[in-house]
């Protein structure tokens, strides 16, 4: 119950802030051009300097863990990457792929991460090491996609777009602020108290202006005409994201802290930058408003799920597979999204139809296949697997 108020204390205020800049648009309070000055500020100015902090007075020399470094950077790049991929080949309004893709992946590590697992385990564990390993990358991906997405650029010439995204990242006020605040993280340079202060202050104001800009940006009638691919968004950033990636954590060792930090880079609802982003660089901002506003909402009981889960050792249990388990579930997924060993390609339209065969039956099949991995000898359970995907696909 404890985590849950702390979810809601952290998620809801957010939620009511966007709410309130809907509200003071709609008596013109606010307008057009305010909210767009708003925009280039945030994404100018103070949110440059917020990252800057964050990450300049987070101290990594001391809890440094290379294995939990490659994880983030790892995990960060093939949760940007595959989602990208995926969402160019199924989404048919390619208008909406760079902000349903950077809304997807992106969440609010730096926002609520320190705090979220404070409030658990009384210290900052991992979650420091995750800031500042995950989140130059977001921006550095989420740079490169909007890019390449962007709906006012002609993307017919592949190498001047590469030029341009190339450009984008090196000049970026973002990816600036943090490659500002590393060195500072890296070698715990202090910063003297007249900077601090004036940083902490500017830094203050990016997260309210953000978040009234977004609630001023909300266009309900335009929102719900995207209400599916923002339930998807939505899904795959507080559900999907941590148990795919949950069960390689723990495999890898991970417990406690470094997983409620995980959590976060994965779970974590998405972080209102997106719109300022995508905003400012030629994307879809009504998308990426309704999903921050329908993460924001919903994020709260999933993350208090998440945590009651991992703190469950039972959880840790059934995803501490060996090597060896990993290898046979492996082989059942191969075979049963019909991907043969020996190089025979499936049509993109077997791939599609056979995807959710696929994940329902692992679910289905998760429990019997380890009971039978702790009892039954390895050349028993390898002649069921092909058995099992015709089954499947029957």
């Amino acid at each position: 119950m404890s985590n849950f108020m702390f979810s809601l204390n952290a998620t809801l205020p957010v939620f009511l802030v966007i709410v309130l800049g809907w509200f003071l648009m709609q008596k013109k309070m606010f307008n057009e051009n305010f909210v767009d000055i708003i925009n280039k500020f945030v994404f100018k100015v103070s949110l440059p300097v917020l990252l800057f902090k964050d990450i300049a007075t987070t101290p990594i020399r001391d809890a440094f863990d290379p294995k939990f470094v490659i994880f983030c950077m790892v995990g960060t790049t093939i949760m940007f990457m595959g989602i990208w991929a995926l969402t160019s080949i199924f989404m048919k309004d390619k208008s909406m792929v760079g902000a349903f893709t950077q809304a997807s992946a992106r969440g609010s590590a730096a926002v609520l991460g320190i705090a979220f697992v404070q409030n658990i385990y009384g210290n900052s564990g991992m979650t420091p090491l995750m800031i500042v390993s995950a989140v130059p990358l977001y921006n550095i991906y989420s740079v490169i996609i909007l890019t390449f997405c962007a709906n006012n650029q002609d993307h017919s010439d592949k190498s001047a777009t590469i030029k341009r995204a190339f450009k984008n990242i090196l000049t970026n006020p973002i990816i600036l602020g943090i490659a500002a605040g590393v060195p500072f993280s890296l070698l715990n340079i202090e910063l003297p108290p007249l900077v601090l202060k004036t940083v902490t202050n500017v830094a203050q104001t990016a997260t309210p202006m953000a978040l009234l800009a977004v609630g001023a940006g909300f266009e309900g009638r335009k929102a719900i005409k995207k209400l599916k691919p923002t339930m998807i968004a939505t899904f795959i950033k507080l559900v999907a994201l941590p148990a795919i990636y949950f069960p390689f954590a723990i495999a890898m060792g991970f417990r406690e802290s470094a997983l409620v930090a995980i959590l976060i880079m994965v779970g974590s609802p998405t972080t209102v930058t997106c719109y300022i982003m995508a905003k400012n660089m030629g994307n879809d901002g009504v998308l990426s408003s309704s999903i921050i506003v329908m993460a924001t909402l919903l994020s709260s009981v999933t993350l208090t799920f998440w945590i009651f889960l991992l703190n469950r050792r039972q959880t840790v249990k059934v995803f501490s597979l060996p090597l060896i388990k990993l290898r046979w579930l492996f082989l059942l997924v191969t075979q049963v999204s019909g991907c043969r060993m020996l190089g025979i390609r499936l049509r993109m339209e077997q791939m599609k139809c056979g995807l959710l065969r696929v994940i329902r039956m692992l679910i289905i099949m998760r429990p019997i296949m380890c009971s039978m991995i702790k009892v039954v000898p390895q050349a028993f359970i390898l002649p069921l697997i092909p058995a099992l995907s015709v089954v499947i696909h029957a």
